[in-house]
């Protein structure tokens, strides 16, 4: 399981890039504003929050059992997409506080819900699976050992699917984030040729 700052870093650096790149680009050309930086701070904290919901059980188990167990809240795995409720009520939440707009509040849904799967896609590389379709499949399930199947032993069909599946997966969380972070600015534009 990798560390909470590990998983803060990876939602602002990979999910969230195209923030990180905007903000970059407008300081260096000395256009970022004050607002402009506490803005992209609070999408950022936000969605730093929310990547860490999947351990959140971990402060219960050790002030209650003084263990490290942060796996189960109840019948229900914290490393599934079920648990992600929470985050994305949190992200809406903040997002309506902050901006008193319903649309700028859901799209901080949509990121945070972006933020909770970054921390499972970390956990699955270095654990090797989680429970991602709870209660619809109850055992792990590895988006990244999907990627080294072999293409002898399972066949063309299963083989492609399995590749597309698990690429699908990873590219989906990073499009989340990319959709939900154009509509508040941050965004890479396409200039043609000429």
């Amino acid at each position: 399981m990798p560390y909470p700052i590990v998983h803060v870093l990876f939602f602002v650096f990979c999910i969230s890039a195209v923030a990180v790149y905007a903000a970059a680009r407008s300081l260096f050309r000395g256009e970022l504003s004050l607002k402009g930086s506490t803005h992209l701070l609070f999408l950022l904290f936000v969605g730093s929050i929310c990547s860490l919901f999947p351990d959140i059980m971990i402060i219960h188990s050790l002030l209650v059992n003084g263990t490290m167990e942060h796996c189960w809240a109840g019948p229900i795995p914290t490393h599934s997409l079920l648990f992600s409720l929470p985050a994305v009520l949190f992200g809406i939440v903040a997002g309506y506080a902050k901006y008193r707009e319903s649309g700028k509040a859901m799209y901080l849904g949509i990121l945070a819900e972006a933020a909770f799967a970054s921390h499972l896609l970390l956990d699955d590389i270095s654990e090797g699976g989680c429970e991602y379709l709870y209660p619809l499949y109850e055992n792990n399930i590895s988006v990244f050992s999907m990627m080294d199947i072999g293409f002898r032993g399972t066949g063309i069909f299963d083989y492609l699917m399995a590749s597309f599946v698990s690429v699908f997966f990873v590219c989906f969380i990073i499009m989340m984030a990319l959709f939900a972070l154009s509509k508040y600015g941050f965004e890479l534009n396409y200039k043609a040729e000429k």
